[in-house]
């Protein structure tokens, strides 16, 4: 295996491409994008070794193939591979988030002798862009592989191979299983945050002051409905009937909810909340999974020129970079919250252990 070619130098085409040369450093790494400027970018950056002309021109001398694009455009290039004469035993993968129809349309490759392996690594940023690139993006998150039959065990090691410089977690799902799972724990949860963020714009047109109100909880309890609505367009379009069977089972709970606030039961709804919070309680925390975490810290801060530019320089001088900083609560003659965000669980507690020996009041949400 001696070329690697990435079709898509965004964020998750461009950190596989660091990850790749970090794990295999002698093979060389093709990238092609649409945009000119984005393959531009990615040679300068040293993302990738070469631009390619177009995908057939690159496609040809492959030993593997990554589809980093969104799952409509996959499909689409599947179809463009599949019309040309690549290598016998060439793989091709892509890092779609569902795999149903990409790994259905696959086969019409390994009927052509090239295998097709479905992928999806669970791990994403709040940045975007090949700029973004980050050969730690993958670190410990799972990497699903959804070879459905259609590849060896041969083939199936030597794409984890690889990828062995991800350092990420791999496991292999039916594509089915993987949509029905992620549809749960990411799809829906997106759905719904989506939906409340709809209910109060409409309950803000006849009043506006919700809206300030909302900036605190509600806005954090929303913060995935920010994603981007162009991926979030195909990924609802590509699991539709699993989203649909789901939102079956959702409307259950809406009921059981409606029920026992009708009945007004205070055990039962004493209950309701209680079995939710030790079920919650029992997830993992700090790791990666189908839905990025927030890496999120909370410092109690004096009312006192200077105490925000105390804080981050305190986390400069130790090379800790914040993702993100906000201000929630600043009050005259009271002690004001600052939530820092990072990159990871190890950059927050050693955020918070540098915090601490300068005497700040720090806590995670919970």
């Amino acid at each position: 295996m001696k070329r690697v070619f990435i079709i898509g130098l965004g964020l998750i085409g461009g950190s596989l491409a660091l990850a790749i040369r970090k794990g295999q450093p002698n093979i060389t790494i093709t990238g092609f994008d649409t945009d000119p400027s984005t393959m531009r970018l990615a040679s300068s950056l040293q993302v990738i070794d070469e631009a390619a002309a177009s995908v057939a021109d690159a496609a040809l001398t492959s030993d593997v193939i990554i589809l980093a694009t969104p799952v409509a455009t996959s499909l689409k290039l599947v179809d463009e591979l599949s019309g040309l004469p690549l290598k016998k035993g060439t793989i091709v993968t892509d890092v779609g988030s569902t795999k149903a129809s990409i790994v259905k349309h696959g086969k019409k490759l390994t009927d052509k002798g090239v295998c097709f392996i479905g992928g999806h690594p669970m791990a994403g940023s709040h940045k975007s862009g090949v700029e973004a690139s980050n050969e730690r993006l993958f670190e410990n998150a799972f990497y699903v592989l959804s070879p459905n039959g259609q590849a060896s065990d041969s083939e199936r090691i030597k794409l984890q191979n690889l990828l062995k410089g991800t350092r990420a977690k791999f496991i292999e799902l039916h594509a089915e299983e993987h949509d029905r799972f992620a549809g749960l724990i990411s799809h829906l949860p997106h759905m719904i945050a989506s939906g409340l963020v709809h209910q109060l714009a409409e309950a803000e047109e006849n009043h506006p002051v919700i809206s300030q109100l909302a900036a605190g909880g509600f806005r954090d309890l929303t913060r995935i409905a920010s994603a981007s609505p162009d991926m979030w367009r195909d990924i609802l379009l590509h699991n539709r009937e699993v989203l649909l069977s789901l939102l079956d089972d959702w409307k259950t709970q809406v009921n059981k909810m409606e029920t026992i606030l009708t009945d007004g039961d205070p055990q039962e709804i004493y209950n309701f909340f209680s079995k939710a919070k030790a079920s919650r309680d029992q997830l993992p925390s700090r790791k990666k999974g189908a839905m990025l975490p927030f890496y999120d810290l909370f410092v109690d801060i004096p009312d006192h020129p200077g105490v925000i530019s105390d804080v981050t320089a305190i986390l400069a001088r130790a090379g800790i970079s914040i993702t993100n900083i906000q201000i929630i609560e600043a009050r005259n003659d009271m002690l004001g919250v600052l939530r820092l965000s990072f990159r990871s669980g190890e950059d927050l507690e050693l955020a918070q252990a540098k915090l601490a020996e300068h005497l700040y009041d720090t806590y995670e949400a919970p």
